[in-house]
């Protein structure tokens, strides 16, 4: 088995069937699919398929305790995690494996592939993947122009590389990826590619990373867990506070935004001003006020 594609679920079986039908339509079919149920009531009811196996969480723990489920059952050399409201591409798969085979970055290496956003049907934005070879630590290093850290969702990276970190951190309510790739990057090449096989839907809906509580408790115990390696990278340290203030304009506390744009003056000031006066940078930070999962 090449690939195992986990997808964490809860209580939306209409919605989790199409994420399953798009991993089961890849041009790669050395893959399986894994569906974890975390805590649905009443319990998943999927079409069975060839490929397709679902695990039952009796009580939810949370999108980290479930892809951690996901993982431990993984049979595939490599492992790929999708919500349940998105979907890869036929090619994704395919594209994904050939990078990391072709790779020259030091071993082991993961790859990113880039993502269309779409809302009401349209594609509204695309994001390509930066590169950082093993010894980095991805998004508190700064990305080549054109380059956007946001693409960490697409990740396929071998299974036991992921195994021997400890998955995801179960504690985290939010930036558990952020905290993944901080402890991967360093262990892990990631190989950016150019080619989009990943798409995002921001329709209206609820989401937990929109749930204020948890952004802020997310970005604050991430800064605790991290603190040494954050103030070793003053500039993304920054940008992980301004990103919080963006996040925090659209789902709030609106109380955050302030302080959050002193704290990131005081830790690197020229950084910080050169953000806020860029006008594209700006931009795109508006762009991605409505697109930031």
């Amino acid at each position: 088995m090449e690939l195992t594609v986990v997808i964490p679920a809860k209580d939306r079986p209409g919605v989790v069937e199409g994420a399953v039908e798009a991993a089961l339509a890849q041009t790669v079919s050395s893959l399986e699919v894994v569906v974890v149920d975390d805590g649905s009531r009443p319990p998943l009811r999927l079409r069975e398929r060839e490929r397709l196996r679902v695990i039952r969480r009796e009580r939810s723990g949370g999108p980290s305790a479930a892809r951690n489920a996901g993982l431990a059952a993984a049979r595939g050399r490599y492992v790929t995690f999708i919500d349940d409201d998105n979907r890869h591409l036929p090619h994704f798969a395919e594209a994904s494996l050939r990078a990391i085979a072709g790779s020259d970055l030091p071993p082991p290496v993961g790859c990113l592939s880039g993502i269309e956003i779409v809302r009401g049907g349209r594609v509204v934005e695309t994001r390509l993947p930066p590169t950082h070879p093993r010894g980095d630590h991805f998004s508190l290093e700064q990305p080549p122009p054109g380059r956007s850290h946001m693409t960490k969702g697409t990740l396929v990276v071998e299974t036991e590389v992921l195994r021997s970190i400890g998955g995801f951190d179960e504690s985290l309510r939010s930036r558990e990826q952020a905290d993944l790739f901080y402890r991967l990057n360093p262990v892990c090449s990631i190989a950016g590619i150019d080619t989009v096989a990943y798409r995002v839907d921001r329709d209206p809906g609820e989401r937990l990373s929109r749930d204020p509580a948890a952004l802020v408790e997310g970005v604050e115990r991430l800064i605790d867990k991290h603190r040494p390696l954050m103030e070793a990278h003053p500039r993304g340290y920054a940008d992980l506070l301004l990103g919080h203030a963006r996040m925090s304009i659209v789902a709030g506390p609106r109380r955050e935004v302030l302080p959050s744009i002193a704290r990131a003056f005081r830790i690197a000031p020229r950084h910080t001003a050169g953000v806020l006066l860029d006008g594209r940078r700006m931009a795109s930070a508006l762009a991605h006020l409505n697109t930031s999962g």
